[in-house]
């Protein structure tokens, strides 16, 4: 089980999580996803009891933004198929900064080197177990 103790707390109100993704929406990455999800009408979700700093809520944006685009531009994703909720998870892991060190290290992951490839399956896995279908 990853150790996630810096972000157990209660999160953020609901208006706070909405402040936050405004002054997400003008990230360079946020706005470059964002122009290129506009024409899909794809949404994502954040919740606010899981986000409690900007950092996350940036980063949960960027990750979610990447599925949302992924979902919107494949024609045949099939999030019951592992090999292409897989493929999703990582590009996600990778472009979104969810596996950057500084993460990695408040998670408790202390490895110099590879750390982002260890964090990225580590992640994958997490996320096609939770997977319903």
């Amino acid at each position: 089980m990853e150790e996630e103790s810096y972000k157990k707390s209660e999160g953020c109100t609901i208006k706070e999580c909405q402040d936050m993704i405004q002054r997400s929406l003008r990230t360079p990455m946020v706005k470059f996803l964002m122009e290129h999800m506009e024409k899909t009408g794809c949404k994502i979700v954040v919740c606010s009891d899981q986000v409690k700093i900007q950092d996350d809520v940036n980063q949960v944006v960027i990750h979610e933004l990447i599925h949302a685009y992924d979902e919107c531009r494949a024609s045949n994703l099939d999030w019951t198929n592992c090999a292409h909720h897989a493929c999703s998870e990582i590009r996600a892991g990778h472009l979104s900064g969810d596996c950057h060190y500084k993460r990695e290290f408040l998670r408790g992951f202390m490895k110099i080197r590879g750390h982002e490839q260890d964090c990225v399956r580590r992640r994958v896995m997490k996320s096609l177990i939770a997977n319903p279908f």
